[in-house]
């Protein structure tokens, strides 16, 4: 794609900070760092993929010195792996660093924090991931990496053609109570990526908590542009919708977060609700990892702001088509220092993308590695979870799959009525033809089946230890 053909974000002038400046803009610092770090992302999305993968090496080397310095977590580490702090950063020393696992990174905890930090980060503030897939990780980032996640989220807005004074609508995961139905909270911004660069627009939010029935109607009452959520909670709506025949007819699209975003999921909103849905890809401790293009629907890893690998099981380097596991390394959190963390996730690497942008591609995200399926002869599977939707049970609206053991596994149902023999057989077969194991297998039914504390669904959980 050549400059001619390449898409123009819409236009919408900065605000000044200079009273008697209206045009072109004067920023203040804040809006001016990030309208400078947009001019730079505008342009480095089209690199080829050999320049963006050197000026990642060159960052990497810098994030890897002040490590060596600063983490003895990491001194003797990147030492065995042959980095030396000063000199250039090859492939070949990066192969060697050895892959950081969730539970080195939990035994750690405070010993990946860096005892100093370079001028110009600014204050440090705590993360803390989910915990969907186990203990929860305590992370630390800075300002400077706040601020790369909200240029991100500008850029994610500006990709996706939205309209800056539109109302968006939140039903997620937060931390207090005020966000409760039927009210929820109501703001005149969007958040902190659009409040000192891209003002007008307004958003609501509700707890993830609520009832479907409540969400619907609140939903009804907002008028919204947009509608972010979690694909599981996405799902629900548009089922109840579906029974119901509500109808939002101002929202324009709708993004999802958090979990695992199915075809099913994206072709019902489509046919529901004739809306394309806009998935990200990120985790608490490492920000956004992908973005869907703008154009042909694949997921362009953030490559300015991640290093992000896709590795098969003997380390190497995964070809278009394959899946392997996801191993990531913030570029600009000098303040605990993630090199080589593999988030627990599988992806599927991609074909260059035809919109011409060099950024890496992920064709697919499967989400978690933990909590696979455990067959009796030790063998470990992802569960099959997603095409149950395309049994013809449409009685069905949650499903979650509990391994208890070696032989036996639990289908846990919340229905709109109790299934016949004859359609729990059928549930029986599908488990056993996707498995491909005759697991016994028992099911139970349930009014609700309830969310984890982060607000995430857990369709398959596995009692079984993991290896």
């Amino acid at each position: 794609m050549d400059s001619t053909t390449r898409p123009l974000p819409p236009f919408r002038p900065l605000p000044s900070a200079h009273k008697t400046i209206a045009w072109p803009a004067l920023p203040g610092p804040e809006t001016a760092l990030m309208a400078a770090l947009l001019q730079q992302l505008d342009v480095s999305q089209w690199w080829p993929p050999e320049t963006l993968r050197r000026q990642q090496l060159h960052q990497a080397g810098a994030l890897l010195a002040h490590a060596s310095r600063n983490v003895p977590f990491w001194r003797s580490r990147l030492a065995e792996a042959g980095f030396v702090p000063g000199q250039p950063l090859s492939e070949e020393i990066w192969a060697r660093i050895p892959i950081l696992t969730r539970a080195e990174l939990q035994e750690a905890g405070e010993g990946l924090f860096s005892a100093q930090l370079p001028e110009g980060h600014g204050g440090t503030y705590d993360i803390s991931s989910s915990g969907s897939t186990g203990r929860p990780i305590k992370a630390k980032g800075t300002r400077l990496v706040q601020l790369f996640w909200d240029t991100l989220t500008l850029r994610e807005h500006l990709w996706q053609g939205r309209d800056f004074n539109g109302k968006l609508a939140a039903i997620r995961s937060f931390p207090n109570a005020v966000v409760e139905y039927p009210h929820g909270v109501r703001s005149r911004e969007w958040g902190r990526s659009t409040r000192n660069i891209f003002p007008g627009g307004s958003s609501a939010m509700l707890s993830i908590g609520t009832r479907i029935e409540d969400q619907a109607e609140w939903l009804s009452r907002q008028g919204a542009d947009y509608l972010l959520t979690y694909p599981s909670n996405l799902r629900e709506l548009l089922l109840h919708t579906q029974r119901t025949g509500a109808r939002f007819p101002t929202l324009r699209q709708v993004r999802t977060l958090s979990e695992a975003l199915s075809p099913e999921v994206r072709r019902l909103c489509r046919d529901v609700w004739g809306l394309e849905v806009a998935d990200l890809y990120s985790t608490q401790e490492n920000g956004y990892l992908a973005f869907q293009c703008p154009e042909e629907g694949a997921y362009h890893v953030q490559s300015e702001s991640v290093l992000l690998e896709v590795l098969g099981p003997n380390g190497e380097a995964c070809g278009p088509g394959e899946v392997g596991r996801v191993v990531v390394t913030s570029l600009h959190n000098f303040a605990m220092p993630l090199i080589r963390y593999a988030v627990g996730d599988l992806a599927e690497f991609g074909e260059p993308c035809p919109c011409g942008r060099g950024l890496p591609v992920l064709k697919r995200i499967l989400g978690r590695v933990r909590n696979m399926l455990v067959y009796p002869d030790g063998r470990r599977n992802r569960p099959p979870i997603g095409d149950i939707w395309e049994v013809d049970l449409p009685a069905i609206r949650q499903i979650q799959i509990v391994q208890k053991s070696l032989e036996c596994v639990e289908i846990r149902l919340a229905t709109t009525r109790a299934l016949t023999g004859g359609e729990e057989r059928k549930v029986r077969d599908w488990f056993h033809h996707r498995s491909h194991n005759q697991f016994d297998v028992t099911i139970s039914y349930h009014d609700e089946i309830p969310r984890g504390p982060s607000g995430k669904f857990e369709d398959f959980r596995s009692e079984v230890a993991q290896a």
